[in-house]
């Protein structure tokens, strides 16, 4: 990963209804459905927050017929918490 991606990520998170996203997800794979039914949003603003995690690489998605199911993309998780460990000092072990 490079500089730019994880400054994706950083931005893509630095919305607190795309971190609220992100934090839904960690249950597991969701229908943009019932995420757009926790938010007082419209479906167009759902799917600039989406475009948004998805575009970052955070997050998934599966297009399944009209509906898309969206789930955390562990990969670059781990890159990201790897990345910040090692800009920490943090034992990468952990």
């Amino acid at each position: 990963m490079t500089y730019e991606d994880y400054a994706e990520i950083c931005k893509a998170l630095g919305d607190p209804t795309r971190a609220h996203i992100f934090d839904m997800l960690k249950s597991g794979e969701m229908c943009a459905c019932k995420i757009l039914d926790a938010f007082r949003i419209t479906q167009p603003s759902l799917s600039y927050h989406m475009k948004m995690l998805t575009e970052s690489k955070l997050v998934l998605c599966e297009k399944d017929g009209k509906w898309n199911h969206y789930s955390l993309n562990w990969e670059t998780i781990n890159d990201m918490i790897v990345f910040l460990k090692s800009k920490s000092g943090i034992n990468n072990k952990s």
